[in-house]
């Protein structure tokens, strides 16, 4: 699955394929969603382009989900990656803040997907704006934190992003400890990744007769994963714009 962006046009009209200026209008609201890795917290990035409906309204085009995740590996830090064409600093990592890209110019490319009678729009590139004068919100973008509530639930905040932590309070949280994705949650790596730990990591884990607390929070996490991979699975929402 690519990174970036997917649209489904129901009653909304996906984006056209496009490439050109796009200017970064909204970072959505944290929404809880349900993974086969356990509960997170996810949001969209929102970008107008410089391309217009019938109404003169501009249209926009939505990140993939993400956490608020700075992890080299994680999704929010190779989308800053593209968007600035630099990785972050240490010292920029500390304090950043996704929304100080509000505003910011791009250079997007837009392309369609077509699936079960529906159409996608993807970002498929998303680099810095170089040259030529740069794209500026048209202002007629209403963020979603500031749009009347529906059915009398409130959008909620946004948060600064932070590197990821252990919560605790759910499997999917669990840190890895070990090998490759050390410093990754469990809801950060691929069915494969996990799949990797399960079969060359797990047992080695079980028999070891002095487990340490990461081992047995990491062990605990991965029969969780295997259990909901036996069960029922829950589709995630990664292409409704909220």
């Amino acid at each position: 699955m690519s990174l970036f962006a997917s649209l489904k046009r129901g009653s909304f009209e996906a984006c056209p394929e496009f490439a050109g200026r796009g200017v970064f209008v909204d970072f959505t609201p944290l929404k809880k969603q349900q993974s086969q890795y356990g509960e997170r917290e996810v949001f969209k990035a929102v970008l107008e382009v410089d391309l217009c409906r019938e109404d003169g309204t501009p249209f926009c085009v939505w990140s993939n989900n993400m956490t608020l995740s700075l992890h080299e590996k994680a999704n929010l830090r190779k989308f800053v990656k593209s968007v600035l064409g630099r990785d972050l600093s240490a010292a920029e990592l500390k304090k950043f803040d996704v929304e100080s890209l509000l505003g910011l110019p791009v250079h997007v490319v837009v392309v369609q997907n077509h699936k079960d009678g529906e159409t996608y729009a993807n970002i498929a590139v998303i680099q810095p704006h170089k040259a030529g004068e740069p794209l500026l919100p048209s202002g007629k973008y209403v963020r979603v934190k500031d749009r009347p509530p529906k059915d009398g639930a409130g959008q909620g905040g946004y948060r600064r992003a932070e590197a990821a932590g252990d919560t605790g309070a759910e499997w999917g949280a669990t840190k890895i400890h070990v090998g490759k994705c050390k410093g990754l949650e469990v809801r950060d790596l691929s069915p494969e990744q996990v799949g990797a730990l399960v079969t060359n990591w797990l047992p080695t884990a079980k028999a070891n007769a002095k487990p340490t607390a990461d081992d047995r929070r990491l062990i605990a996490a991965l029969d969780a994963w295997q259990a909901a991979q036996a069960g029922p699975g829950t589709p995630e929402d990664d292409d409704v714009p909220y």
